[in-house]
């Protein structure tokens, strides 16, 4: 090929034509041998059409390094790919446990509220017969304790979300990391606990409903 440049033209490596988009100046021979024969290509086209593998030869590390062979690698190689995956996958396990957690806390506050609506309506049971005594629908007896057990329910969300806010920016200023109020979050979250008011307020309310007005009347 004297006096062409060889630019644009078609190279065969293996079982594939390459492009010729540039030259390398000539250098001879070197200590690693010949250096005027070295073909350079795209580092995902070698893995994906020459090695079948995206594994990265640590050899060029080695003669860098001047490492004599059956001495151990004195560097190691990081696969920033696999580090987001681990990392992803913490993540992931840590809010797995904290919805755990979550979810235990939301069934013992449910269950706590269903407690004391029950010992509401026992302690309430003649002015329950008295209201249905004298005309009161079931669904008004109804509604009324689960208005009563919402807002206890939202109530204690509303001072759980109050003590976190406040933890929350006591403890960004002493680790010195930038705290920010999210909105949607927080309503979000007395939405819910407003939610929970309603499944677990259900029961008593139901139960105070279908009193007999005679026997809650008796009731002491």
């Amino acid at each position: 090929m004297a006096g062409q440049t060889g630019l644009g033209e078609l190279l065969r490596v293996k079982q594939f034509s390459c492009e010729v988009v540039g030259i390398l100046i000539s250098k001879g021979q070197g200590g690693q041998g010949e250096q005027d024969d070295i073909v350079l290509v795209p580092l995902h086209t070698l893995q994906r059409r020459v090695t079948g593998n995206r594994k990265v030869n640590t050899l060029l590390l080695r003669e860098r390094r001047k490492l004599a062979d059956g001495l151990d690698d004195s560097f190691n190689i990081f696969d920033t790919q696999q580090l987001a995956e681990t990392l992803s996958s913490t993540t992931r396990l840590l809010t797995s446990l904290l919805g755990a957690v979550a979810a235990v806390s939301l069934l013992a506050g449910g269950i706590g509220i269903m407690n004391i609506m029950l010992v509401s309506v026992t302690e309430r049971t003649r002015e329950i017969g008295l209201r249905l005594a004298i005309g009161a629908l079931e669904d008004e007896v109804l509604l009324q304790f689960l208005i009563e057990a919402v807002v206890l329910a939202a109530l204690g969300g509303l001072i759980g979300i109050v003590i976190a806010t406040g933890a929350s920016y006591v403890l960004a200023g002493a680790m010195a990391v930038p705290y920010q109020f999210d909105v949607q979050i927080n309503v979000l979250s007395f939405v819910f606990s407003a939610v929970i008011g309603v499944v677990f307020g259900y029961f008593p309310a139901r139960r105070a409903a279908r009193m007999d007005p005679i026997e809650a009347l008796r009731h002491e």
